[in-house]
């Protein structure tokens, strides 16, 4: 039981930080196209278009400092299992654009302190 409520708990850290991202997106300019998108083999968390750029954003969040930085949460794995899910919503979709990048955002969600956010742009 107390294992399921961490499962519950992580994700509803992870969603708080992906309404905050894609919120921080659309202010920017961005259109999201897709939240949460299944493929085969995994999930992208936000797929948006950034001018004629086809941009999959992976949002880590964490609650503290603890753990590290939250990109380091994406390993070599993780990476090549996000270019290929990219690939397979790419071959889905009738999406024009110009370039194709995977941006990695952390997001910490500390108690007592504003929300901090860090994007970085074509980490893969």
């Amino acid at each position: 039981m107390v294992a399921h409520g961490r499962t519950t708990d992580r994700q509803a850290v992870g969603r708080a930080g992906e309404d905050l991202v894609a919120r921080r997106l659309e202010d920017d300019g961005w259109c999201v196209l897709e939240r949460n998108w299944r493929g085969h083999g995994g999930e992208l968390d936000i797929v948006a278009l950034e001018g004629d750029d086809l941009v999959v954003v992976e949002v880590k969040t964490r609650t503290g400092t603890g753990f590290g930085h939250p990109a380091e949460a994406v390993t070599p794995a993780k990476a090549a299992r996000l270019r290929r899910l990219t690939g397979q919503w790419l071959a889905e979709h009738s999406q024009r654009v110009v370039h194709v990048r995977i941006d990695v955002v952390a997001v910490w969600l500390c108690p007592g302190e504003p929300p901090r956010i860090e994007h970085l742009r074509g980490i893969l």
